[in-house]
């Protein structure tokens, strides 16, 4: 059985690069890598190599590597934060041409006015 070390736990991924015309490698984990080439394969074979040489000069300076993004536990709920109060914009226009402005939960409804 071949052994897998911590950088095969990686979550890696290649995107084309419309801006650079080339693949892009890139890894979750470490995301200010990333690894251009001609081909699919040849980005994820740099970004593995470069993520593999960048845990090693980590482990070398004495510095924890990032935990793989699989080892990690969440919790499964998901929280978004949304500002408070009314917002001031923006307004909408209705079929009829009338303004209608946002409201927040709670406040009373706004009346429409004629443009």
């Amino acid at each position: 059985m071949a052994r897998i070390d911590q950088t095969d736990k990686y979550t890696f991924r290649v995107l084309w690069s419309d801006e650079d015309n080339e693949f892009v490698g890139l890894c979750a984990e470490f995301a200010s890598l990333s690894w251009l080439a001609a081909s699919r394969e040849a980005a994820l074979a740099g970004i593995v190599k470069t993520v593999r040489r960048a845990v090693r000069d980590m482990a070398a300076d004495g510095e924890a590597p990032p935990a793989p993004l699989t080892d990690r536990n969440y919790s499964g709920v998901f929280k978004v934060r949304v500002p408070c109060g009314r917002p001031r914009e923006p307004r909408h226009r209705s079929r009829r041409g009338r303004r209608l402005a946002l409201r927040s939960p709670g406040a009373p409804e706004p009346e429409a006015v004629d443009a």
